[in-house]
């Protein structure tokens, strides 16, 4: 009986194509950087299951251990608290910070956006000097003054945050806005009694989503960053409460003794907005028709 190659079969080439069309798709660079963001999210969404301890839980007779112990794998801090189960708990703030403000800031500005040109005349000047100025103002020292003023919380801090950007999304989403309107499409809509909220957001939006999400993927590295950075100069997250920044603000004054408090949060701030860039840069090329 002659034998049969399997590898030769319908089913496994079936069953093999895909994989070998996944790996020709996206880049071994790419598909580590997406692996990553789904265990920053994984932990995110379950760090109440996943920490071994609470992040205020205190053990003197341990502090300052070091990485690799079974009751402590990635050591001690200054009061003994476990830098795991912080680090899980620092992911899960970062993210809620960064991934709110993202959103909040592609809203704010992509209505800005449409209403320049949907209204244009005096609203779009408006919205144009406005961009202007937000571009101009430097963002961290205006953070800095409003938190100093106001206190920090959570909830201010995702505003604030989520002016951030803004005015990125109201040119893209006017310049889009604009080019759909000239292509024909939006006019012949109206014609048909569609109100202008419906032109825009069922036939516009659609049209221009794939830039403004690409646009997304570059600025939220840039708000944890500044989150971080904030945290860092202890105007963020405020304690019992801990993030990224948070915790590499603390663990600098341990560098030299304890190194692994602020390495370990500043390696995943550095994985993470690296990963971000990279599935952005990914998705700015798969989705832009003009690259080829």
């Amino acid at each position: 009986m002659a034998s049969v190659d399997l590898s030769e079969t319908p089913h496994v080439r079936k069953g093999s194509g895909w994989i070998w069309r996944l790996r020709q798709t996206v880049p071994p660079l790419v598909a580590i950087g997406i692996l990553w963001l789904i265990a920053m999210v994984v932990i995110a969404a379950f760090a109440d299951h996943i920490r071994p301890y609470n992040i205020t839980a205190m053990d003197l007779t341990s502090r300052l251990s070091m990485p690799g112990s079974a009751k402590h794998w990635l050591g001690t801090d200054e009061l003994g608290r476990d830098v795991l189960s912080r680090l899980i708990q620092s992911i899960r703030i970062s993210l809620v910070i960064a991934f709110g403000a993202t959103l909040l800031s592609a809203v704010f500005g992509t209505f800005l956006g449409f209403a320049a040109a949907r209204f244009r005349g005096f609203v779009e000047h408006l919205v144009l000097m406005l961009a202007d100025f937000q571009a101009a103002l430097p963002f961290l020292i205006m953070s800095l003054a409003v938190l100093a003023f106001f206190g920090s919380s959570m909830l201010l801090l995702v505003c604030l945050m989520g002016f951030y950007g803004w005015e990125r999304y109201a040119r893209i989403a006017r310049g889009l806005a604009v080019a759909a309107g000239a292509q024909g499409y939006a006019a012949a809509v109206v014609q048909l009694g569609a109100t202008p909220t419906r032109v825009y957001l069922r036939h516009i939006l659609p049209n221009v989503a794939s830039t403004l999400i690409v646009s997304m993927t570059l600025t939220f590295p840039e708000i944890i960053l500044m989150e971080s950075g904030l945290s860092f100069l202890g105007l963020g997250v405020q304690p019992p409460e801990t993030s990224l920044g948070n915790m590499v603000g603390f663990g600098r004054e341990y560098l030299t003794r304890a190194p692994w408090i602020m390495l370990a949060p500043a390696s995943v701030i550095m994985l993470t907005t690296l990963s971000i860039s990279l599935v952005g840069d990914w998705l700015r090329d798969k989705l832009d028709p003009t690259v080829t």
